[in-house]
């Protein structure tokens, strides 16, 4: 059973713990989210499940029951020894206390190398993302070989990741993400779903791998913040800006250069990146 937020605020209370808005705490109270996050997933029995963020431990049950080897994040100390005193006696809870991320652009070394060491299996990252980490971490994930990411977060993230070009939430995001997989929003969630109560609606995200970025997201990622860089430039500009021969690589694949770069797909994008 899903913990209630009456449940939820005890747990709090004993461990004289109160919701810390810097970790962007936001406690899973619905209990029917809590199983939609979880079916959602496709969870196969033996999995590697990340949860970053796991609270006092609601969706951490309900993927166990399901079979998977849960890797807990956390960067609240006291949450953590709430997680390793209620997880203590199983054997498929494992713990890391600290930040997901390491940095921007990296992520925590031990998760990495957790991720880098899981020869066989799958590796899925399944949570409540804290809403001042998702965007980041979401493409580390990725660029790390995370097969897939189900996860909750601000609605107007889940727009960003998944919008196309010449929307207003089209931009490096949308292209990352576009190009290291198969995001889909499957459902928006309401602020009553959360405690503390966030101000603004949220989504439920679920995204498959697939790189088409040949192992050069890095710097692909580079190219697409400076073209993006001056956003209401043309494209043209941008690229010269950047350094970059712009009428030779717009001439070479067929982009007009007075469109911009909010009007270009990921594609061709990468395709004007292949051209430097």
């Amino acid at each position: 059973m899903a913990q209630t937020k009456h449940q939820i605020q005890a747990i709090l209370a004993q461990a004289d713990i109160h919701p810390r808005h810097r970790f962007g705490q936001n406690f899973m109270i619905d209990g029917n989210l809590v199983r939609l996050v979880a079916e959602s997933a496709g969870i196969v029995r033996g999995d590697l499940v990340i949860e970053v963020g796991p609270g006092t431990g609601t969706l951490t049950e309900a993927l166990l029951a399901r079979g998977a080897h849960v890797l807990a994040v956390e960067i609240d100390r006291d949450l953590a020894n709430h997680l390793r005193n209620k997880f203590s006696e199983t054997p498929e809870f494992q713990l890391i206390e600290g930040d997901a991320l390491d940095g921007k652009h990296a992520i925590n070394a031990e998760l990495a190398e957790v991720i880098r060491t899981k020869q066989n299996g799958t590796i899925r990252l399944v949570a409540n993302l804290p809403f001042n980490i998702a965007s980041p971490l979401t493409i580390e994930l990725l660029i790390a070989g995370v097969q897939s990411l189900t996860f909750t977060v601000q609605k107007e993230v889940a727009e960003r990741i998944v919008a196309a070009p010449g929307s207003k939430d089209y931009g490096p995001l949308s292209i990352m993400a576009q190009m290291l997989s198969k995001p889909r929003i499957l459902r928006t969630i309401p602020p009553q779903a959360f405690w503390p109560m966030p101000k603004i609606e949220s989504a439920l995200l679920h995204l498959v791998r697939e790189d088409r970025l040949n192992g050069r997201a890095r710097e692909f990622g580079i190219f697409v913040q400076k073209i993006f860089s001056s956003r209401r430039k043309t494209l043209r500009n941008s690229l010269l800006r950047a350094g970059i021969d712009a009428d030779r690589i717009l001439s070479a694949t067929g982009l007009a250069p007075t469109c911009r770069a909010e009007e270009v797909s990921p594609d061709q994008i990468w395709g004007l990146f292949l051209g430097i």
